[in-house]
């Protein structure tokens, strides 16, 4: 029989540190990847970062909260929008705006949540996409943007982000490294915090989680319009580094979200690892295979389909189960402090 003052509660592990200074190292090199890569490889690094980002935000709402959204585009494309608004008529530093962008899109989700939320399960889903769809025809319609055709940003705006080419693609770039970095940051400081568990237990229970006293509808618009917050910065950078935007590729529901549910059901939902593993399996693919064209998309079903039933939980899920490996210590584990054994 273990005692009480026997055991104590771990967050950590050997994977976990060897994980973290990995991630440091990795970190330090991509920082420095202007001095050392090309400029296609620095758009596709850039490209990576921003994916990443936006599954780690689908992956919390639904992963954690249980907010299963097909609309979250809605707000990257609110997002670009209002960088260009922003930079052309406020006359806005366009890196100044990416944030500003952000918080105008998050007081956009709590008039958006305050109606959906009334709405739950398939009808949630269904209400997130009309709501982007409300979102692209409005803006197809705002002829000082360019109307359903787009704009690009003027050659002036473009020349304010930094001197030289290089010069502004490395901001750009760094700017996207970023914000991938402040995405997965938050995501772990809050899935450590009080509100990780609260989460855990309203995506698997709502009924018990009411019961211990968790109040459901408050920690899911906080999640909503955190994750639509971080979600138009996203997109602002996004748009930032096309240098151009339209209603379509704003509101694209193939890429800013059916691509990114993918990365997240293939990764693992409801794992901090699983958008990393699956931004990474993503590339691969898209490199290797976009020049298939149609049969490409086919593949990438295929692997999703192979995925969900051989290992329902994601590739990480998988690895998980079969090795007890966690890079982010985010599950308490008990421990006999005298074998140092797990309980």
């Amino acid at each position: 029989m273990i005692r009480a003052s026997e055991i104590s509660i771990v967050q950590s592990s050997r994977a976990a540190w060897i994980a973290g200074l990995v991630g440091l190292l990795l970190l330090l090199a991509l920082l420095a990847a202007p001095y050392w890569a090309g400029r296609a490889d620095m758009r596709l690094l850039s490209e990576i970062y921003l994916y990443l980002a936006l599954a780690c935000l689908w992956n919390i709402l639904a992963g954690y909260a249980g907010l299963v959204s097909v609309g979250q585009h809605a707000y990257v494309g609110l997002g670009g929008y209002m960088l260009f608004a922003l930079a052309m008529f406020g006359g806005i530093n366009p890196l100044v705006a990416i944030p500003l962008a952000g918080l105008i899109g998050g007081v956009a989700s709590m008039l958006v949540a305050v109606l959906i939320f009334r709405l739950s399960g398939a009808y949630f889903a269904i209400g997130t996409w009309v709501v982007a769809e409300t979102f692209r025809l409005s803006f197809a319609q705002v002829s000082a943007l360019g109307g359903g055709s787009g704009t690009s940003l003027p050659a002036g705006i473009v020349t304010a982000i930094g001197d030289g080419r290089d010069g502004r693609e490395a901001i750009i770039y760094w700017g996207s490294l970023g914000i991938a970095v402040l995405v997965l940051a938050a995501i772990f400081l809050l899935l450590r915090s009080r509100q990780g568990p609260a989460l855990k237990a309203i995506r698997d229970n709502e009924l018990a989680a009411r019961s211990l006293g968790i109040d459901i509808w408050r920690s899911k618009f906080i999640i909503y319009v955190g994750a639509s917050t971080l979600t138009a910065m996203v997109g602002a950078a996004i748009f930032l580094q096309k240098l151009r935007i339209s209603p379509d590729a704003a509101f694209s529901v193939n890429d800013w979200t059916a691509f990114v549910i993918f990365i997240v059901v293939i990764g693992g939902i409801g794992t901090l690892e699983g958008p990393i593993i699956g931004t990474i399996v993503f590339f691969l693919l898209r490199e290797t295979l976009a020049d298939l064209g149609p049969s490409y998309q086919l593949i990438l079903g295929l692997v999703a389909i192979v995925v969900m039933l051989r290992a329902p939980q994601g590739l990480w899920g998988f690895v998980r189960s079969h090795y007890r490996i966690e890079l982010f210590p985010l599950t308490p584990r008990a421990i006999d402090s005298q074998s140092k054994k797990d309980i």
